[in-house]
């Protein structure tokens, strides 16, 4: 004879399973190593599920300091997941490489999330130094370097400081900030802000969900967001052809009072308002979402454009 099971009793049966595998703690191991180096060399560092962290030193010393957090119950079943974790720290001539790799994930269920093991980057190196940095789960942070910066993460903020050259900057989960930078700029994010300070050379910055600051650029600016306002000072003359957009909130821009350029602003959800701007009017309407002309005598294009919003362009 046989007895029917109610699927209610399976499921509670499955659920009573699941909570009896024991909770898994994180067990964490440390790796440092440190090189003897010369000014103007390059860092890479690259990590599957870790932050990265970079500051500067007072010496010609790199120290990689690698932080491996592993979920395991006890430190045998550590010891077996670090097996299949590829860990490289090494020295080729005045550049440095820290890599973090696990094994392919096999076939069949897993528990929990992959890989078992996130491995965190600290590293110190020269000022002088470039970076090249990428991480797929967790965040950037870099101190003030002198050298080029380049950066990118899935999963976290990018924070990075006084850079003294050109930095590239891409996250698909987090917000963008940048200081200071002496040279041009490319900066994004699919999920947050973009805030840069002090930009002096040309700078391209886009987000498909926040806002875009800049208080001050003084090269070609491109700015695009889909979701929020965009904020930008221009700093001397406007040499080049700038754009800025946004399809879900308003466009405010400073400029020097003698600068001159062409301004080319539009909006379909507001207003345009250049009050203090000596310029040559070509188009414009009653509705006031639209005015183009020769600002100070024209020069290059200062495109705005917005499809919710205010266009504001004020005098510094």
């Amino acid at each position: 004879m046989f007895t029917k099971t109610s699927p209610r009793l399976i499921l509670a049966a499955g659920l009573c399973a699941a909570l009896a595998i024991p909770a898994q703690a994180k067990i964490e191991r440390v790796v440092e190593k440190t090189f003897t180096v010369l000014p103007g060399g390059h860092l890479r560092v690259d990590t599957l599920g870790g932050e990265i962290r970079v500051a500067p030193s007072s010496d010609n010393v790199v120290k990689v300091t690698a932080r491996q957090k592993i979920r395991a119950s006890s430190d045998r079943e550590a010891d077996e997941i670090l097996k299949k974790l590829e860990l490289t720290i090494d020295q080729n001539g005045n550049d440095v490489i820290a890599t973090a790799k696990y094994a392919s994930r096999s076939g069949g269920f897993h528990f929990g999330s992959w890989p078992p093991v996130n491995v965190d980057f600290i590293v110190t190196v020269p000022a002088s130094f470039a970076t090249d940095l990428q991480t797929s789960g967790g965040g950037i942070t870099v101190g003030d370097l002198a050298a080029k910066i380049k950066a990118r993460t899935s999963g976290g903020n990018i924070r990075l400081g006084k850079i003294g050259s050109a930095v590239e900057a891409r996250t698909s989960g987090g917000n963008v900030s940048l200081e200071s930078a002496g040279g041009a700029v490319k900066l994004g994010t699919s999920g947050g802000d973009v805030n840069a300070g002090t930009v002096a050379g040309e700078a391209d910055l886009s987000t498909s969900g926040g806002n875009i600051r800049i208080d001050a650029v003084t090269g070609a600016l491109k700015a695009n967001t889909s979701g929020g306002n965009v904020r930008a000072g221009f700093v001397g003359p406007i040499k080049d052809p700038c754009s800025l957009s946004t399809s879900g909130g308003s466009v405010k821009i400073t400029v020097d009072q003698t600068a001159a350029f062409r301004l080319d602003a539009a909006t379909s959800g507001g207003s345009v308002d250049a009050e203090g701007l000596t310029i040559t009017l070509e188009k414009s309407n009653r509705s006031r979402t639209q005015l183009t002309g020769a600002v100070n005598g024209g020069g290059p294009v200062l495109k705005l454009r917005s499809s919710g919003g205010d266009i504001v362009v004020r005098t510094r």
